[in-house]
């Protein structure tokens, strides 16, 4: 167990580069599902390395020790080592508890106080617009779904322009956008570093909904202007929009627009290319999996430990 508790939680140094590059060689749909897999994997084998590392301190104490019917505290390794590891696991485990609580809780009075906000105003279905001079759109999940757009951003762009902007924040709604970016989010809560993951997740769903609203409207080009037009006249967020809503200005612009523009993929080099997504692939693969066997071998150790004591008891 001493080695394999660890790997869960040095594995996401090398997990979250390998999935940042290979979600650059996939659809935006199958990035988008990498990325928060990925991270929901790497953030559950990692809180389950430091409840097995907290789990085996506190059985060391003869109070907790009593409730599992041994004995004597567990035996084996250093406990000068073992005790303060154990004590810094669980402190690390219960400040990712409250970190994951508190933005479990913010993102959700977020989106409340933006619902209290469009309800206040006149709806045509699915569509709510905020008497605001500054250009904005976003959408805003709920019972029921609405898209909300300000004033100014209605003024900003052509009729054809704003089919556009409502079918990207459709898209985002239709394919639950905002639960892909809360699971990384709360995933980075428990480990730090899987929130690198989030700025890639970020623009993969942004593509995912440029690439739906293309199909929507039937015009790559119209879509790309229409994009580039709203995050010109949008560079300030509107003040109602809440943290946790996804907006067709969110993330590089720019880039959006030239893959909107330019959806072939160059032909230069496919072996190389082809090569390298394979060996991105089977890198996050084993990431995922030796955090998986760390997380499983670590558990069974300390089950296999207590078991010992506890048959030690009953001679």
């Amino acid at each position: 167990m001493i080695f394999a508790v660890w790997v869960p939680l040095l594995v996401p140094l090398l997990a979250v580069p390998a999935a940042r590059r290979l979600a650059e060689w996939l659809s935006p749909r199958a990035a988008a599902w990498l990325l928060t897999g990925c991270a929901a994997a790497l953030a559950a084998c990692a809180t389950a390395a430091l409840g097995v590392l907290a789990a085996a301190g506190a059985l060391r104490l003869p109070a907790v020790a009593a409730l599992e019917h041994l004995s004597l505290p567990l035996t084996g390794g250093d406990p000068a080592m073992t005790a303060p590891v154990a004590y810094a696991a669980g402190v690390l485990l219960a400040c990712c508890a409250v970190a994951a609580v508190r933005r479990a809780l913010g993102h959700r009075a977020g989106l409340r106080t933006a619902r209290r906000t469009a309800d206040a105003h006149a709806t045509a279905g699915d569509l709510c617009v905020l008497p605001d001079p500054a250009p904005d759109a976003y959408a805003l999940p709920g019972r029921p779904d609405r898209i909300v757009v300000t004033a100014g951003m209605l003024r900003a762009l052509t009729p054809a322009e704003r089919e556009v902007l409502f079918a990207h924040e459709r898209a985002h709604l239709a394919g639950r956008h905002h639960l892909f970016l809360l699971t990384v989010t709360l995933a980075a809560a428990c480990h730090p570093l899987l929130r690198g993951l989030r700025a890639p997740l970020s623009y993969a769903l942004e593509r995912w909904a440029d690439e739906s609203a293309a199909v929507q409207v039937g015009d790559r080009r119209l879509t790309a202007r229409a994009i580039g037009r709203a995050a010109l006249a949008g560079s300030r967020p509107s003040p109602h929009r809440p943290g946790a809503a996804l907006a067709a200005t969110a993330g590089p612009v720019p880039r959006r627009v030239a893959a909107l523009l330019s959806p072939g993929r160059p032909a230069a080099r496919p072996r190389a290319r082809s090569g390298a997504r394979r060996l991105a692939a089977a890198a996050v693969l084993a990431c995922v999996a030796c955090s998986a066997a760390g997380a499983l071998d670590a558990a069974a150790d300390l089950h296999r430990t207590v078991e010992t004591a506890q048959g030690e008891t009953g001679r």
